[in-house]
């Protein structure tokens, strides 16, 4: 079954060119994955297709109206095939932050997701209502909620079969355990005086493997000690369970 996306926002244009392109246009046409976005000023009344108005209790800018949003919302619910594992997410800056292990839970469990693009100073709150689960690319603001959208829409995709041309790629790469990856290299061996590591040139899979690994686990002590942390935490959780 081919997994869908369905993108909602009010500049459907922001997110057409980074859809149709690169790995992601190629599995668009291959069938592997759908990319619907709509506008969502087309679910929006009046003569001016309103979708924003001033905060209730004051304050800047203007807040994203509820109506057209959850309309927008039922629409591609409504639209969606029977059968379909769907997920409805909004992205917003006080959600949960997105990272490798959520990427990983959305491309196993589900199969459609509806993906809602904040903009503005926000969406009135009541949509939370309307989905599913909240979601931030971190502790920063942004414009609107596109390019957090097509983040998603990218790790998402990737880990999907038929996506990426090498199948172990995804399973070699940062975040997909607790450790960054490895350096890599490729030609010229020498780039103004910087040489590739020999041992990537000696053909010894084995001492290869063993650079890598120990390569991965240093950049990981210097840059995220962190998920070193996370990763014994949780093991120390586990043996005591």
């Amino acid at each position: 079954m081919t997994y869908s996306f369905d993108i909602l926002t009010v500049v459907p244009e922001a997110a057409a060119g980074y859809l149709s392109a690169s790995i992601l246009g190629r599995a668009a046409q291959a069938g592997a994955v759908s990319f619907d976005v709509t506008n969502i000023r087309d679910y929006a009344q009046g003569r001016h297709k309103q979708v924003d108005d001033a905060p209730f209790g004051g304050g800047q800018g203007m807040v994203m109206k509820p109506e057209p949003v959850v309309a927008a919302i039922e629409a591609a619910l409504g639209n969606s095939a029977e059968g379909r594992r769907t997920r409805t997410i909004l992205l917003d800056p006080t959600g949960v932050p997105f990272d490798q292990r959520t990427a990983e839970r959305l491309a196993r469990d589900f199969d459609h997701l509806v993906l809602v693009c904040g903009r503005y100073e926000g969406i009135d709150d009541r949509v939370s209502a309307f989905v599913d689960e909240e979601i931030s690319l971190g502790d920063f603001v942004i414009t609107g909620g596109e390019l957090a959208a097509l983040t998603v829409v990218d790790a998402v995709a990737r880990l999907l079969p038929s996506v990426l041309g090498n199948e172990l790629s995804p399973t070699e790469e940062s975040f997909q355990g607790p450790r960054l990856e490895f350096p890599q290299f490729t030609r010229p061996r020498v780039f103004r005086d910087m040489e590739v590591p020999s041992v990537l040139l000696s053909g010894d899979h084995g001492r290869i493997a063993t650079w890598r690994e120990e390569q991965a686990l240093q950049r990981t002590r210097e840059r995220r000690p962190d998920l070193l942390e996370e990763d014994q935490a949780s093991k120390k959780a586990t043996s005591i369970a």
